[in-house]
């Protein structure tokens, strides 16, 4: 299996990534080399500060913009979910989602390292 097949059995929009990128699938493939670095860089732990998210919100919403510029929607979904949680005061209700979307996050990292590595 390919790349691009892997991706979308995890849910990501290929088509709709390559079509942001003008149909390059080098210069897709080498962002997503880059999310990966995002993903790592930005981590969004399950145990931050509710007390003080903003490190969290910072980190979240550079998560979410990236996986909604390559079209990456579980991650793009979820990480938009829990920065309108994160910006209402209701971090609690964070933590849940990001418990349910980090296992599909390591399952997207790993494929792209797969591939790219």
């Amino acid at each position: 299996m390919e790349l691009f097949d892997e991706l979308r059995t995890l849910g990501v929009d290929i088509d709709d990534g390559l079509k942001r990128l003008m149909n390059n699938e080098g210069l897709y493939k080498r962002m997503l080399g880059l999310f990966v670095k995002t993903l790592r860089s930005q981590y969004v732990p399950i145990d931050f500060n509710a007390d003080d998210c903003t490190e969290a919100i910072e980190k979240a919403h550079s998560i979410k913009g990236t996986a909604g510029n390559l079209s990456i929607t579980p991650l793009y979904e979820a990480y938009n979910e829990v920065l309108t949680l994160l910006r209402t005061g209701r971090a609690e209700e964070a933590r849940p989602i990001l418990e349910r979307i980090i296992p599909v996050q390591n399952e997207i990292i790993a494929c792209i390292e797969k591939y790219t590595a």
